[in-house]
């Protein structure tokens, strides 16, 4: 060792805390802060869980100029200049504090595609706060090994635990305790205390001088420099785990829920992966996971209709999980065995963390303005079958060196993987073919197809959102005008509709068109005013279909999220104001808020209906209206249907009708039932939400 330089010293027990604990409360803050920031703004944009995916879009990117800011700061010679610089960026991070965003950001009318205004906002608000957490552990791990000799690389393991104990501790912890602005003001307090740790860790480690890693001694920090066919799978299998991971995750809350525990699952598989595949390498067999990984490919490949098992949510979710662990663990894996001397740690976090960016612009950002349908998803099934078999060939050791077992096992691979990209390839082609209309934008993936022959009575034309039914309308001149499904007349919100007194025009609000299915309720002299946050839907409701036009009503359609158009227009006087806005099974939470129901009230005649529609296999919202209705002094009274598998012009439902108390509007109707109180469920509001409470 050049004499220049001190020995390597075994950290103190001090030492090795304020290293630990620093890196241990930037990572909690920085995977706290993804829930937390999301939930806020959510229901800004909607409710859409593709709101979700552009906010890990912006996380991916922070967290990638985290990782080069620390590797170009790592370069620096000087460690007191280093320790200076950040010092000023922790500083300027406290200027974005509370991390509460500005209302302004909110969207003025219909954007079919407001990504650039969610980067935006999340950017003012908290881009330098989530920059300095993004840059603290590939920093800290750096301070570390030119000090001590040690494995830096558990460091990094440690800093995922962190970052799991964060999303974990949300759903169970901090969202049905805390209230979103609480948990944003404690969340700065936290970040303060941070930005004072990781000061005094800086200064602390400036006081050693950076040594020249060619020329210490340090077992682990020696050997070439990476190659750039290195770097390149490093990126790749980065970047298939982020496209996975944007996959499972835009299932599940655009079917299920948009909701931060269904975010936070997939985050936390994927986590779990990093943690285990960091803390050792004995944690990754590739005799194991192998094997596996066919069996998690096909089950990801399939899971549109596979996982998607009715009233089985745990099932499904659990299938979900396991399939993306499963993948995530070979990416993962295989990367970590790919991984250079601590010398170049910087640059392997750095093409890490360009690896997830890249997954993530190219699913949330770059495929809805590219492709007709979700063809993201199989193209990284299939990336991920090609990178593993090519490292696997490329590297061919351990269970694969065998005698001529390598090569037939690789071999054997590359059939499957072929076979295999060709079946999704083929897959995804039937999600477009043979449909009448594909469109998709930021809100999802619309489709018309028609069923059967328009001489048969139950044949139909249908408008499928991703894979959910987004309302129907029958093909024969028999019933080609009927209200079906959810809407028919023997549904809650069909007997309200046909029970209304006669001659007697009403003027009715409904949020969400679908298909337009209630237009054909519609009277002469009614007024409808329909809203609608996405406009593809509109194009399609009018072109495809013919509710609108039929309708003996006059027809408004108002673009824009129903909440905050309502909430900016003066009173409408409705007689009935109806609420559908539900994606599949996926809920929109600020629509249901008591803040939400005021405005729904103030735009009611005395006496007028609000309804909602609360049909869901997974959620059970009888307890938010109940409490909802009874913040108001009103009644909610539940209409459930049960459809016999004969009427085929019905589907079960379930609807809510909130009226006066002893109001007489529903006299004469069928099925109706009040909604008993639950004990101890707390009213929602914008600020307090607990869907995990409502989970059937």
């Amino acid at each position: 060792m050049n004499n220049s330089h001190p020995a390597f010293s075994r950290p103190t027990a001090r030492e090795a805390y304020v290293y630990a604990g620093t890196i241990f409360l930037s990572s909690f803050l920085l995977f706290q802060v993804q829930p937390i920031i999301a939930k806020i703004i959510l229901p800004w944009f909607g409710g859409s869980s593709a709101v979700w995916s552009t906010c890990m879009v912006f996380f991916q990117i922070a967290l990638l100029l985290g990782y080069l800011y620390a590797h170009w700061l790592h370069d620096v010679r000087n460690g007191r200049m280093q320790a200076i610089v950040h010092i000023v960026l922790l500083g300027l991070g406290l200027l974005a504090l509370p991390i509460i965003p500005n209302a302004s950001w909110k969207p003025a009318g219909a954007d079919a595609s407001p990504s650039l205004r969610i980067l935006g906002l999340l950017a003012v608000t908290i881009g330098l706060p989530y920059l300095t957490l993004s840059s603290t552990s590939p920093l800290l791990q750096s301070w570390y090994s030119r000090r001590h000799k040690g494995i830096p690389y558990r460091l990094f393991a440690l800093s995922n635990v962190a970052s799991m104990l964060a999303l974990l501790s949300y759903p169970v912890l901090v969202e049905p305790n805390l209230s979103t602005r609480f948990q944003a003001q404690t969340w700065s307090v936290g970040y303060a205390l941070f930005a004072l740790a990781c000061a005094f860790t800086a200064w602390h480690a400036s006081s050693a001088p950076v040594l020249v890693h060619a020329e210490t001694s340090m077992e682990e920090d020696t050997g070439p420099a990476p190659d750039w066919a290195t770097r390149l799978l490093w990126l790749g299998l980065s970047a298939c785990g982020s496209i996975l991971l944007l996959g499972v995750t835009t299932f599940l809350t655009q079917d299920v829920a948009s909701i931060p525990f269904l975010w936070i699952v997939p985050l936390a598989v994927y986590l779990l992966t990093f943690i285990i595949c960091f803390d050792s390498p004995r944690w990754y067999n590739r005799a194991v996971f192998y094997p596996l990984l066919g069996v998690g490919l096909a089950m990801l490949g399939g899971f549109q209709r596979a996982l998607n098992i009715p009233d089985r949510m745990t099932i499904t979710i659990g299938v979900s999980a396991l399939s993306l662990f499963v993948c995530c663990m070979v990416c993962h894996g295989e990367m970590v065995r790919l991984k250079p001397p601590s010398r170049y740690l910087t640059g392997f976090y750095l093409m890490v963390a360009a690896g997830g960016a890249a997954g993530g612009l190219f699913v949330g950002l770059l495929a809805p303005n590219l492709f007709n349908a979700n063809y993201e998803f199989p193209i990284g099934l299939c990336v991920t079958a090609i990178l593993a078999t090519y490292v696997l060939l490329r590297n061919r050791g351990g269970w694969l060196r065998r005698g001529g077992l390598g090569e037939a096992t690789g071999i054997a691979i590359v059939l499957l993987v072929v076979a295999y990209v060709s079946y999704v390839g083929t897959k995804t082609v039937d999600t477009v073919r043979g449909y009448r209309a594909v469109a998709r934008n930021f809100y999802g993936l619309l489709r018309v197809i028609d069923v059967g022959q328009p001489v048969e009575d139950d044949a139909y034309r249908e408008l499928l959102h991703g894979r959910i039914d987004h309302g129907i309308q029958m093909l024969s001149a028999k019933y080609h005008k009927s209200p079906v499904e959810y809407f028919c007349p023997a549904s809650g919100i069909g007997q309200a509709l046909s029970h209304r007194p006669a001659g007697v025009p009403w003027r009715i609000g409904i949020v969400g068109l679908g298909t337009g299915t209630l237009a054909a309720y519609g009277r002469p002299g009614d007024s409808i005013r329909i809203y609608e946050i996405n406009p593809v839907v509109v194009k399609l409701a009018h072109s495809q279909f013919s509710y609108l036009d039929d309708s003996a009503a006059k027809i408004e359609v108002a673009l824009g999220d129903g909440r905050l158009s309502l909430e900016s227009e003066p009173d409408q006087k409705f007689d009935l104001l109806v609420i559908d806005v539900f994606s599949g099974d996926s809920v929109p939470v600020h629509v249901l808020t008591v803040e939400a129901f005021k405005t729904y009230f103030r735009h009611l005649k005395p006496g007028g209906i609000l309804s909602v529609n609360i049909t869901n296999r997974y959620l059970n919202l009888e307890p938010v209206m109940e409490t909802a209705s009874r913040a108001y002094g009103r009644e909610a009274v539940v209409f459930d249907y049960d459809a016999k598998p004969s009427e085929f012009l019905c589907t079960s439902s379930s609807w809510v009708l909130i009226v006066d108390k002893n109001s007489p509007v529903l006299n004469g109707l069928q099925g109706q039932r009040l909604i008993t109180a639950r004990a101890g469920f707390r009213t929602w509001t914008d600020d307090y939400s607990n869907m995990f409470r409502i989970l059937r």
